[in-house]
């Protein structure tokens, strides 16, 4: 049976619901839709989980965010980067989880009122093929999706990791405290979130 095949006119028609942040977010990344699926990537020390975890805030005002902290659970310094951005402050709507097999994730989102917001931090430890990611994006066509990815040489670290970058409609790289979009969304060429304005100064500082 041949799929739908949709007319000018149908795709004129459609109507989506985006992000309706202000400036600061929108500048590097666009206003993409709710529902879009983020890979971010980045060396180690450069200000990624500051970035992830800024952004999880950010999400808040917008729905329920769920954190899935795989790579480190809920140690010092993840504890630490909750209070530095003040989680607190959107108590009811985040909340994190350390050891959920990919089929109780998939549970626990086919819940009412489960969140709208699914950090995966990171893809490597997580352990999934790129099928099963994209099944589970398939899946849960109107939740957003973010995937936290290691690097190797300035690369998502493994096969299934660049897969999942090309699949996702935003793409963002965090480097030297800075987090860059390469994704379709880009708001301003160019522009950038900055991380931490210290950490800008002093990287600039040592270049």
């Amino acid at each position: 049976m041949a799929k739908r095949a949709y007319s000018p006119k149908e795709i004129a028609q459609k109507q989506w619901v985006c992000l309706p942040w202000d400036s600061k977010w929108s500048g590097p990344f666009g206003e993409p839709t709710i529902n879009d699926t983020w890979f971010v990537c980045g060396p180690s020390a450069s200000g990624k989980s500051s970035f992830v975890m800024q952004l999880a805030k950010e999400l808040c005002n917008y729905g329920h965010v769920l954190y899935v902290s795989y790579e480190e659970g809920v140690n010092l310094s993840f504890q630490e980067r909750m209070e530095r951005f003040r989680m607190s402050d959107v108590q009811g709507r985040f909340r994190v989880v350390t050891e959920d097999t990919l089929e109780e994730l998939t549970e626990r989102l086919s819940k009412k009122r489960s969140a709208n917001f699914v950090i995966i931090d990171s893809f490597q430890y997580a352990g999934w093929s790129y099928e099963e990611t994209k099944a589970l994006v398939d899946r849960f066509k109107h939740k957003s999706f973010i995937f936290i990815s290691q690097e190797y040489k300035g690369q998502p670290m493994g096969k299934s990791a660049m897969r999942v970058k090309y699949m996702a409609g935003i793409k963002v790289r965090v480097a030297g405290y800075k987090a860059y979009c390469q994704g379709r969304f880009t708001g301003d060429p160019g522009s950038y979130y900055t991380v931490w304005e210290e950490g800008v100064i002093r990287t600039s500082n040592n270049l």
